[in-house]
């Protein structure tokens, strides 16, 4: 019978990667998840499904789930589940989230991990960054609030909280060389999501201006792609087309790891990133990498 759940509201990318390396190392789970769409109606809505379709069962202590879901809510609803040992687990923090005015940030999300925190017994953390950040930031975070706001909620939360990197399985491989190896351009690689957090203007538009100057180079343009997928991707894809080695998601991780052997640099110039899984991929696989002096960078390529 089951004692772990495992439940995941947004089962893509990194999420689905952690997930998929717990279950068949933790006996006796059972996971549960939601597909990887249209990410801020699954932390608005996830905790009342689930409630409804995760069935009631004695045998269970522990809860394990991600920050995307509302703890806090799936608890209310679910009383049966209170008593669990609950494990909340950050990929990223809400409070931090990149918004291009203040007033575009929807509170809600942030304030729903909290909540979570607050219910949660342990939290952990994908690096000490996404933790610090995290915490440092309540008191600002609440006072968007206009009056009666909470108080030394870090204080309470932080007791609770560690820090556990993020688990990462790689194969055994040899850094592939082209043979032409004096005569051969420059290979970069960009294996993000295709998203605006990620900064890809700043990325493109580099290459852009490279490429006016009469730079030559190759270019693999990796990463998920979403419904919103910001138009440079478009204006970078028709005027660096004859660069391009490959463009868009890998039908599989085989391709995606060939593709990075394949690389030299690997360049991060993301402005939201608590861990990077997809630049210490690229590392392992023999990418030299480049990525801002912020963010979660320095503890995992200190100097």
């Amino acid at each position: 019978m089951p004692e772990v759940l495992l439940i995941e509201p947004f089962y893509g990318g990194s999420h689905q990667q952690l997930m998929d390396t717990l279950e068949p190392i933790i006996k006796d789970s059972v996971k549960f998840t939601l597909p990887a769409k249209k990410w801020h109606w699954r932390a608005r809505t996830a905790a009342l499904y689930l409630s409804q379709v995760i069935p009631k069962n004695d045998t269970y202590r522990i809860l394990f789930a991600s920050s995307v879901l509302n703890l806090a809510e799936l608890v209310a609803l679910r009383p049966d589940l209170l008593n669990l040992k609950k494990i909340l687990y950050f990929h990223e923090n809400q409070l931090l989230y990149p918004v291009k005015k203040q007033q575009d940030r929807d509170f809600q999300y942030g304030y729903n991990q909290i909540l979570s925190c607050l219910v949660a017994d342990k939290i952990i953390f994908n690096s000490k960054f996404n933790q610090e950040s995290f915490l440092s930031s309540i008191d600002t975070f609440l006072k968007l609030i206009p009056d009666h706001r909470p108080k030394n909620l870090a204080e309470e939360i932080r007791p609770k909280c560690c820090v556990i990197y993020f688990p990462i399985f790689m194969p055994e491989m040899c850094k592939y060389i082209e043979p032409d190896n004096k005569s051969r351009r420059l290979h970069v690689v960009w294996p993000h999501r295709w998203e605006h957090d990620k900064n890809p203007e700043l990325f493109f538009n580099t290459l852009m201006k490279l490429h006016e100057e009469g730079y030559e180079f190759k270019l693999s343009v990796l990463g998920q792609s979403f419904k919103d997928v910001p138009a440079i991707f478009e204006e970078a894809k028709a005027k660096l087309d004859k660069f391009i080695v490959n463009w868009g998601y890998q039908s599989s991780k085989a391709e995606y790891f060939k593709c990075l052997q394949s690389a030299d640099v690997v360049v991060s110039t993301a402005n939201h990133e608590f861990f990077g899984v997809a630049m210490l991929e690229a590392v392992h696989c023999g990418c030299y990498p480049i990525a801002p002096n912020r963010l979660v960078y320095p503890e995992i390529f200190p100097s």
